[in-house]
């Protein structure tokens, strides 16, 4: 049996947010918040701790992608907010 690419074994991507959330969306958004904070938090404090800069820069760089990952999340739920309130 062949394995096919990854992106092709039944991920598809949305190009934007569904116009309905579930209960279920809403709660996997909650906790996908919740991993990428904790996330960005401990890349932080590891980074401060650091005295390799190599890798000092690299924790910052993975701490500030968890930090857009969030961003973006917020962004959606704010749109999706602001639809539900027109």
């Amino acid at each position: 049996m062949q394995q096919q690419p990854q992106s092709q074994q039944g991920q598809n991507i949305m190009p934007q947010p569904p116009e309905v959330v579930t209960t279920k969306d809403h709660l996997y958004i909650c906790d996908m918040l919740s991993w990428n904070l904790m996330a960005m938090k401990k890349a932080h404090q590891s980074a401060q701790q650091c005295s390799d800069q190599d890798i000092k820069n690299a924790l910052d760089e993975a701490g500030r992608m968890h930090y857009m990952h969030y961003q973006k999340l917020l962004t959606h739920l704010q749109g999706q907010n602001n639809q539900m309130q027109q």
